[in-house]
């Protein structure tokens, strides 16, 4: 996996154009090559179009990669100190090779999707005490 990558984004308007364009069976087409849009590209192209119109950084990073401690803890937000933690406790997977601790992206993203539903579910749960208790949420 490279380092972060920044590129100019183009005008909101242009972005909304090309997703409006996109579905599935349509053709992208770049001088002689061609690409036929499958129902996951069209996804996949949305979803990214969409995180560029936020104002939001965008990695591509395939599941399978292995990434070190600190490409983890960077995709993460978080510290390498407090990633190498979680692994210890075993709340994300990894192997050794070497001495070097790898994770895979997979892995990582499985624990990212658990930890936010965690965070929503604690957030319903506050709410639902606070309306118990007449607090105005």
């Amino acid at each position: 996996m490279e380092g972060v990558l920044f590129a100019p984004t183009p005008s909101a308007e242009a972005l909304k154009a090309f997703r409006e364009k996109l579905s599935p069976g349509k053709v992208l087409r770049l001088e002689e090559a061609s690409l036929v849009l499958t129902q996951e590209l069209t996804r996949l192209f949305r979803e990214l179009l969409e995180a560029l119109l936020r104002g939001e950084a965008v990695r591509v990073v395939p599941l399978e990669a292995e990434l070190t401690t600190g490409q983890a803890a960077e995709l993460l937000g978080v510290s390498r100190p407090y990633l190498v933690r979680l692994l210890e406790e075993g709340k994300i997977p990894h192997h050794k090779v070497g001495t070097h601790r790898r994770v895979r992206a997979q892995d990582l993203l499985a624990y990212l999707e658990a930890s936010r539903k965690r965070g929503r579910e604690l957030l319903d749960e506050l709410l639902g005490e606070a309306q118990e208790l007449g607090l105005g949420y």
